[in-house]
């Protein structure tokens, strides 16, 4: 049996967020922790989020529910809506754990077809263990599905993920 932490989650925490978001109803991250640890063996579970000040206390919440953090330097659009793109250093991360033997499998959270080149190198080198979509399958990228990567869509797990209110 692998050892648990070469398994390694990498999460796109804005694609998350908004995907979860517009189905209605709210993650439990803490109790997301312990689903990724337990179901996908995941010993290191990397979330890619933006920097916003206002949310130090999501930020602190989410250390403590035991995400390692990778904060991206967000910009402001026009109307002021911030954007902090984390694609490639998540890319990057993944790449960088893979190449030097830090991550046996890999957990990818998204359901954005900027990953799909990611996946299909995972794949060749036989580390993809799933992609879990915060998208309804029917939104999740094509490129994505066309990897022929395993997916598992998070709506079905909303019984055990949602935020009690």
């Amino acid at each position: 049996m692998e050892e648990q932490n070469h398994i390694v989650a990498y999460i796109d925490a804005a694609n998350l967020h908004k995907g979860i978001s517009s189905l209605g109803w709210k993650m439990d991250y803490a109790r997301f922790r312990v689903f990724l640890s337990e179901k996908y063996g995941v010993g290191r579970a990397y979330m890619f989020i933006g920097l916003i000040p206002k949310y130090k206390d999501l930020y602190t919440e989410l250390q403590e529910d035991g995400y390692t953090l990778v904060f991206k330097e967000v910009t402001y659009d026009g109307n002021g809506k911030p954007k902090g793109n984390c694609d490639a250093d998540l890319v990057t991360q993944a790449m960088r754990d893979v190449y030097e033997g830090d991550a046996s499998q890999v957990v990818l959270v998204t359901g954005d077809g900027d990953y799909a080149s990611l996946v299909k190198f995972l794949i060749e080198k036989k580390r993809m263990r799933v992609i879990l979509s915060p998208s309804l399958e029917k939104n999740c990228s094509v490129l994505l599905k066309r990897t022929n990567a395993p997916i598992t869509y998070l709506n079905d797990k909303r019984k055990v993920l949602q935020k009690s209110k």
